[in-house]
């Protein structure tokens, strides 16, 4: 069996104050090795970032703590046995509906998504996208109007392979489109 080390982060704090700990949690997960097992404390479920680590082959198992205490455990998808069996039967199940969403793609027009952020305190522009992108199939898009240029976002578009405009406004705001590929 392999050797288990646990990597914790807590953004609890950074959520309270209002500061996207996105960037943070990135930069974790990049130095993590196949066989660490990340724990996630968040205020709340952090169902995009669920998205985008199943993208970088991690399955997880989320859990309430209490009221504004959450704890997702990550780890690779090689070690899912690691969590309990019914997280795996979980996954497994996803997998299906995500290839079966990708077959009926093939057979639509794609959609877009718009999506209006201006006002929202962070990190909410950025998990709002990052949901409808992954509520979105192959071919569609989703469209923001976001307060300023969204730094994280677009770092994190670019390390899944999203094709995206960005397209700034005279009142500072920017407009973005995006493509799921």
């Amino acid at each position: 069996m392999e050797q288990k080390n646990i990597v914790e982060l807590d953004v609890r704090p950074q959520l309270q104050k209002k500061i996207e700990p996105f960037q943070l949690i990135m930069d974790t997960v990049k130095s993590l090795k196949k066989e660490d097992v990340f724990i996630l404390h968040a205020t709340f479920k952090p169902t995009p970032l669920l998205g985008v680590m199943k993208m970088k082959g991690y399955v997880n198992k989320v859990e309430k703590q209490k009221k504004n205490h959450w704890t997702v455990t990550f780890v690779h998808k090689k070690y899912k046995q690691w969590l309990d069996g019914e997280e795996s039967q979980a996954e497994d199940t996803l997998t299906a509906v995500l290839q079966s969403k990708e077959k009926a793609s093939s057979k639509r027009e794609p959609k877009t998504i718009t999506l209006d952020n201006r006002g929202l305190e962070p990190p909410q522009p950025m998990m709002r996208t990052l949901a409808a992108l992954d509520r979105s199939l192959p071919g569609d898009s989703v469209h923001i109007h976001n307060d300023r240029v969204p730094i994280f976002l677009i770092e994190e578009l670019n390390h899944l392979g999203c094709p995206f405009e960005v397209e700034e406004q005279g009142d500072g705001s920017a407009k973005v489109k995006i493509q799921k590929v």
